[in-house]
Order: structure tokens, then C-alpha cells, then sequence
């Protein structure tokens, strides 16, 4: 397979978003990120709590403000600050939040500890954008691996995958945006690998190229980075690459690679996609918004879990906050999530191995069968909460683990084990304390009731 064979199907499957106001249309590729939605089409896909929902909402909270948790706030729906340009460079444009990825991660940013604080994670894509102010704070390095007149450091992206992807893995909290990241206290690297996908980037050497991704992975190895985030793929088995994913490995570091579009390949099959089907690697696919599996990914026996892909909230290159992917789900902001999701399994447990952090996101991932994967969604939709939580013995059903020495297989028989959402998230813990405040509230009622009715029918009893 030739270099330039193998370079046209690493681009296909990159996002192309550009922040020049004039744009060449790709003569091949569909863009990975779509525009962002219509009023009228974000009118009809909001969504009203409902009275019940909304009660619930205000238990729980009135319960946790006596516990002293914070928590997220209750969602609404995601209503844009300015009209459809908002995405558009030279419009900081802001969007209420929180973004809807949070709450089907049953994961928010808000709770102490679980923000990926000391941790540094490599985004190897088109770069980030750092005017962005929510980014500037958390890039600490990063490289151009292209010379096409953009800052050497990395901190140039006209594309804007890059910069949509570091932005919901670390974006800061900003007053009046909803964008923030899952680990919005990470570290980020940014390294450029690719300019854009269209045939004229390719032609100057400016597309994305599978010896590139692998010289990428490398550099962010060796300069610290404890997880590196891909959101490219390739149908193509290079030893480079092959290589560069091992090296990290061994290095510390855990790739988080996609496992692949319909829309940006030419081959649309089921097939193993790389990085992600590499051993060392976790392999990434998208669910919608309401967390099932859809068409638009690549599917297959190299997935191993799945992260929310549709209608991101996240930064757009020279611009403020912006919503892609609205109606279809991609796996590249999907590989962004499970990114920062294994960020904070690796701030919570630093002296674990990669292998050890990629086990607790697929053992715990919710899915119908918590012994066994499909090919659509893996091990199921990740639960970051729930894979800090895990004490990993032999009875914990699921891929087979690197914690404990054991032949079985890893399929078990249903025993007292770990089931899906076995740790409590803030709001679950709150609830919990509230009921047992309120049971203990009661029984001392009952009691004191029941006392006060002796008493009165001693008084009225007459002496004998």
C-alpha cells in the first residue's frame, strides 16, 4: 500500500472545519463535524422537564444542601446567545449549558477531586486554538508536525477539529458559557499532525498521513503526556504506527483512538480501524444522544466502548461556544470524551498502568450483558464515576483483567458481583443519605408518639 494510498484514508476520517471565512469544498470527504443546527431544528429537538422530573430535581437538591454535595445543575436545553453564525470566526457567540454529554455520562466537572487535575493529555489532531481563553490556561506544550506557516507550538488550528475536541476534554468554566470540559483541570498538548482533509491539502503535503499520526504519538510520549486523544483512523495496519501506539504504551501513556465514520472513509465496512484496534489502544465508537449505536460509526469486534457523539457543546476556532455534530454522532468527539474520561480514572489512580485505566472504563461500562461485548457498542457506554469506584477482584464480570492473576475466561457466571452503575454518583449519594435521614426522622416520631400515648393513658388510668 502506497504512502499516499494510506495518507487519503487517515484524512477521510478527520473532521473539517475551517476558521478562514472563505472555504474550499472537500471534493471527497464528508466533514466529520457537522454545521451547527438551525432555531427552528434546536426549537423542536428541546426537550421540558416535566412537573414529576422537575419535583425530583428539587428533592434532591434540597437534600444535597444539607449534606453540603455539589452537584450539576438540573439540565435544560442548550439555547444559543446569537443566530446561527455563532460558530462563525470573529463571533464569540455563548450557549447555555451544561453540555448533554455530561448528564448521559452521569459524570459532572463540579465534583471535587474528579477533574483531571496533574493530569496532561496529548490532543493529536489539527491543533488548538489558543486565543481561546478557555484553552490558554490548560496548554502547557505542543508541536506543528507540518510546515505550512502556522505556529511551530501547535497553537494554530484553521481547521477546528482540534480545538472542538480540546475543548470538551479541558475547557475552563467561563461566565456565560456552557461549555466546559469533562476534565476541564487537565493539561493539554497540543500536537498538529494535519492541516485539512481536502484534496488540496493532500496534494501540498498538509493532509493527515498515517507516518505523521505515528511521529505525533511519539512526541506526546515523550514529553509527558499520560493520555493521548486520536481522533483519526486509518484501515490500514502500519508497523509505524503499529510502533508509535506500543512505544506509548510502555512510556505511561494510554491512546484513546476512534474507531471510525462511515462518512469520512471510503470504506464504509465493518472493519478494524487503527490506532484504535491496537492492543494498547482503548477503541472508541459514538452513541447518539439518547446512547444508542447508530449507522454513522464504524462498528466491529475492535470496539471496546462507547462515549456520547451528538450535538457537542464545545469551542470553535477563533470564535466562542459552538454545537456540532446535531444530527448524527461522530466518533471523534466520542474519542474526545472517553479521552477525558480515562483522564480522571488517571488522576484518581496515578500509580495504576494504561492497560489498568482502559480496564476500569470497560468493566464498568454500561451494556445489556455485563459479561460479554457486542460489536456495536463494546463494553458499553463508559461511566467515568463508576470506573474510579471499582475495586477490581476475580468476581468482577467483564473484559478479562490485568488486576488480578487468574485463567477464567472472561465471561462468568452471575455471582455477587460488580453490576453496572454499582458506585454512586454526588446526586445518587444524596438521595440515598436523604432517605435514610428521612427513615431515621420517622422511626424517632413513631417513637416519640408512642411514648407520648403511654404517658396520657397512665394520666387518665384511675388509681386503684
Amino acid at each position: 500500500m502506497s504512502a499516499r494510498m494510506n495518507t487519503s484514508r487517515v484524512a477521510h476520517h478527520a473532521a473539517a472545519i475551517s476558521a478562514e471565512p472563505v472555504l474550499a469544498e472537500p471534493v471527497s470527504a464528508q466533514p466529520d463535524i457537522a454545521e451547527p443546527s438551525s432555531p427552528h431544528t434546536r426549537e423542536r429537538r428541546d426537550r421540558r422537564a416535566s412537573p414529576v422530573r422537575r419535583w425530583i430535581a428539587g428533592a434532591g437538591a434540597a437534600a444535597l444542601i444539607g449534606t453540603g454535595l455539589v452537584v450539576l445543575p438540573v439540565a435544560g436545553p442548550s439555547t444559543p446567545a446569537f443566530a446561527e453564525d455563532a460558530c462563525k470566526p470573529g463571533v464569540i457567540g455563548r450557549i447555555a449549558g451544561p453540555p448533554s454529554a455530561l448528564l448521559q455520562l452521569e459524570a459532572s466537572p463540579a465534583v471535587p477531586g474528579r477533574t483531571g487535575a496533574g493530569v496532561t493529555i496529548a490532543v493529536v489532531d489539527s491543533g488548538i486554538d489558543a486565543t481561546r481563553p478557555q484553552l490558554s490556561d490548560a496548554l502547557v506544550g505542543g508541536i506543528s508536525l507540518i510546515n505550512d506557516g502556522e505556529r511551530p507550538d501547535g497553537y494554530g488550528d484553521p481547521n477546528g477539529h482540534g480545538t472542538a475536541i480540546a475543548g470538551l476534554i479541558a475547557a475552563r468554566p467561563a461566565p456565560g458559557s456552557g461549555v466546559i470540559g469533562l476534565a476541564p483541570e487537565a493539561k493539554l498538548l497540543s500536537v498538529r499532525v494535519y492541516r485539512a482533509t481536502d484534496d488540496q491539502a493532500e496534494k501540498d503535503g498538509f493532509g493527515p498521513d498515517a507516518g505523521r499520526l505515528a511521529a505525533g504519538i511519539r512526541w506526546a510520549a515523550q514529553h509527558g503526556a499520560q493520555i493521548i486523544s486520536v481522533s483519526l483512523s486509518d484501515d490500514v495496519d502500519t508497523p509505524d504506527l503499529r510502533s508509535a501506539v506500543t512505544e506509548a504504551s510502555a512510556a505511561g501513556a494510554l491512546v484513546v483512538a476512534s474507531a471510525g465514520n462511515r462518512a469520512t472513509t471510503q470504506n464504509v465496512t465493518d472493519s478494524p480501524r487503527f490506532p484504535a484496534a491496537y492492543p494498547e489502544a482503548l477503541a472508541v465508537t459514538a452513541v447518539d444522544a439518547v446512547g444508542a449505536p447508530n449507522d454513522s460509526s464504524i462498528h466491529g469486534d475492535h470496539i471496546e466502548v462507547a462515549a456520547p457523539g451528538q450535538d457537542v457543546l464545545t469551542t470553535a476556532t477563533g470564535a466562542g461556544d459552538c454545537r456540532y455534530s446535531v444530527d448524527a454522532p461522530s466518533t471523534s468527539f466520542a474519542t474526545g470524551y472517553a479521552a477525558a474520561a480515562a483522564a480522571l480514572v488517571a488522576q484518581a489512580y496515578p500509580q495504576e498502568t494504561p492497560r489498568e485505566w482502559a480496564y476500569r472504563l470497560m468493566a464498568t461500562a454500561d451494556r445489556p450483558n455485563a459479561d460479554k461485548p457486542d460489536s456495536l457498542r463494546g463494553w458499553g457506554m463508559i461511566r467515568p464515576f463508576d470506573a474510579i469506584a471499582l475495586h477490581p477482584d476475580t468476581d468482577t464480570r467483564g473484559p478479562a483483567s490485568p488486576f488480578v492473576e487468574t485463567s477464567r475466561p472472561a465471561a462468568q457466571k452471575p455471582t455477587a458481583q460488580l453490576a453496572v452503575h454499582a458506585s454512586e454518583t454526588p446526586l445518587k449519594t444524596a438521595l440515598s443519605s436523604a432517605a435514610v435521614g428521612g427513615s431515621i426522622v420517622l422511626a424517632v416520631l413513631a417513637i416519640a408518639g408512642l411514648g407520648w400515648v403511654l404517658v396520657r393513658r397512665r394520666r387518665e388510668t384511675p388509681a386503684r
